[in-house]
């Protein structure tokens, strides 16, 4: 039985992919391609002044297309790509943070994918998705039918395929793992070909989302692209040179590199298929430079996670030769954001909208078209749940609950920063003078727009989405620590060396029955036991992990009367304990569900040591 309105809701999104194609002529409407780089800052291009990296296909690309000057995303990746992907703010999607279980995009809400599949595009994403791992909220949910994607933050993670490395790894293919061959980004780019050649043939538009997992960490590059940057670095002149910024910023380096490698066999493929003149191209990237503050930061203060310009000001280039594009080669002045994409594109492709929209982003068409100019009224409110890294069990005032004074308002040059700090980028490019205290009537008008806008969101901000389970699209489900709540486990070091953390999953029942919980403390594709190191042997030859001593596994389900299959009969915690022994590599629990929310809580019991999360639950309708 569908119990709530919000699965009702999600169970449209499949019914938006079938609406009929609106009876429009495909045959002339432009393609699509986003490229969205991961932690690639606005410095790293050299068209930006970059005194290291050479980017001459981004370079080129960029001077054929239209540059927003001032164009803004979140200060971290899955809120820029939700606001991608739904043309909303990070606050009104439900997307507010990397993981901790706030990193799902509400499933009612059509996405850039549901639009154009609806429109009688074929779409497709290659790369890092990183806005939900399960029903409802993977890509196929979301509107996109062919993907080659990895789950969470980065290739690593704790979701991710155990031991993926950047090389020959092992990805999701339209719901089922698959290995590939090569380097992560080539991969990507190379699906993206395919996937492209074959809609060429089959004569449908196409929308081709290709989100790099690159430059985010680890900083793993192909040793062609190290070697040129090596080099490079000994050439230049910065005055920041040492021997250990070389080490990771070479690899840094290397891995934009690759992606601009990439763009130009890209845009090389477009030209020899005949679709480059009516192929529209964005380029941009997730969130601001995680490396620039350590060498050059294009006269901006800030990095990734924070509110100074250089945490989310990021370059944005759009691209399409018969689009009759003005301003072309130079930057355009005004404050846009990583929102207004969504609504250009609608635009520029004249689609037709499934359901009405309250799109947050504006288009940019008629600023494209040298029709308009960005207003120099707008506003614009970067807010985002913050990171629990404080924290090793879920806190109901933590850090990661949405704040009205967690924003930054911007507006002209000015920057109102947490509602206690006013910087003018006029006089103050590097916001090194607050001037709140001189400028009360500019704080003013920011603070009212705030307010205006808190009102809108501030009702169900912090209510966390859940994943469903049960559910005919995705059973049995794979439950990560990454999506605890309001607690930070997101990389597989985390789990090798046994974080003492833990928290609990927000679930929803989708259908009444019995079901088998497995708790592990390694995924499944390792084979290794609870109490032990895990046996996967990495591409250096190391057996990775350090051994705990669990005796014990528990669970608890807050939110209903927990039963067993067997008795029918109530159960306390202790009737949901087991022993483990040194040879078990997972513990299972049979329990009756009905359908609605619940709250999965897991123990493992470290002899002499208290207790630490399952990292790992497989949950399976019978």
């Amino acid at each position: 039985m569908i119990h709530r309105i919000f699965f009702v809701f999600a169970l449209l999104i499949p019914f938006i992919n079938s609406y009929s194609q609106y009876g429009v002529d495909n045959s002339t409407r432009p393609n699509v391609i986003v490229i969205m780089t991961d932690d690639q800052g606005y410095p790293e291009l050299s068209i930006h002044g970059n005194p290291i990296l050479k980017t001459p296909n981004l370079d080129r690309f960029a001077e054929s297309s239209v540059r927003f000057g001032d164009f803004h995303a979140a200060p971290m990746c899955a809120p820029t790509r939700g606001q991608l992907m739904t043309g909303m703010d990070a606050a009104a999607n439900g997307l507010v943070n990397v993981s901790s279980g706030r990193a799902f995009l509400k499933p009612e809400l059509p996405t850039m994918g549901n639009i154009f599949m609806a429109n009688g595009y074929r779409t497709g994403v290659f790369g890092k998705w990183h806005l939900g791992a399960n029903y409802p909220y993977r890509p196929q949910d979301r509107g996109f039918e062919e993907s080659v994607w990895f789950s969470s933050s980065h290739i690593g993670s704790v979701s991710d395929y155990w031991g993926n490395d950047y090389f020959d790894d092992t990805y999701w293919h339209n719901g089922t793992r698959e290995k590939y061959n090569g380097y992560c980004t080539d991969v990507f780019f190379g699906e993206a070909k395919n996937f492209i050649e074959n809609s060429i043939e089959d004569g449908k538009p196409f929308l081709a989302y290709i989100p790099t997992n690159t430059p985010h960490g680890p900083l793993i590059a192909k040793e062609e692209d190290i070697k040129a940057l090596e080099e490079l670095y000994d050439k230049s002149t910065f005055t920041k040179k040492s021997e250990k910024l070389k080490s990771s910023l070479v690899k840094y380096l290397a891995m934009i590199r690759n992606i601009d490698t990439n763009v130009g066999s890209l845009m090389n493929f477009l030209e020899e298929k005949g679709v480059k003149e009516n192929t529209i191209v964005v380029f941009l990237t997730d969130n601001g430079s995680t490396q620039g503050t350590k060498y050059f930061n294009a006269g901006m203060r800030g990095m990734k996670t924070e509110l100074w310009d250089g945490g989310h000001r990021i370059p944005c280039f759009i691209n399409w030769p018969e689009g009759d594009f003005k301003n072309i080669g130079t930057e355009v002045s005004g404050l846009a954001q990583v929102q207004d994409i969504l609504p250009t594109l609608v635009d520029l492709c004249d689609l037709k909208k499934p359901t009405p929209i309250p799109f947050d982003g504006m288009s940019l068409a008629p600023v494209l078209r040298g029709e308009e100019q960005i207003s120099e009224d707008r506003m614009l409110i970067i807010n985002y749940s913050r990171m629990p890294n404080f924290i090793n069990y879920p806190a109901p005032h933590g850090q990661t609950i949405v704040k009205k004074e967690g924003a930054a308002v911007l507006w002209k040059g000015w920057r109102l920063l947490e509602c206690r700090e006013l910087y003018n980028l006029e006089t103050d490019p590097l916001q090194e003078n607050n001037v709140f205290d001189q400028n009360l009537e500019v704080v003013k008008e920011m603070e009212t727009q705030l307010d205006i806008w808190w009102d809108r969101v501030k009702e169900d901000v912090n209510e966390p989405q859940k994943i469903i389970i049960g559910a005919e699209n995705e059973n049995p489900s794979f439950l990560t620590a990454c999506d605890w709540l309001d607690v930070f486990i997101d990389q597989q070091p985390q789990i090798s060396r046994g974080e003492r953390k833990n928290s609990y999953w927000c679930l929803d029942v989708a259908q009444e029955g019995d079901y088998e919980i497995e708790l592990r403390r390694w995924p499944k594709e390792t084979d290794s036991p609870i109490a032990g190191l895990c046996t996967m042997i990495d591409r250096n030859g190391n057996i990775g992990g350090t051994a705990l001593p669990i005796v014990s596994a528990s669970i608890y389900i807050g939110g209903m009367e927990l039963r067993s299959i067997s008795e029918k009969t109530p159960y306390g915690f202790e009737g949901l304990t087991k022993e483990v022994t040194p040879d078990d590599k997972a513990i299972t629990f049979e329990v009756h569900l009905k359908p609605g929310p619940i709250y999965l809580h897991t123990f493992f019991k470290i002899k002499g040591q208290g207790t630490i999360g399952a990292y790992y639950a497989y949950v399976k309708r019978k």
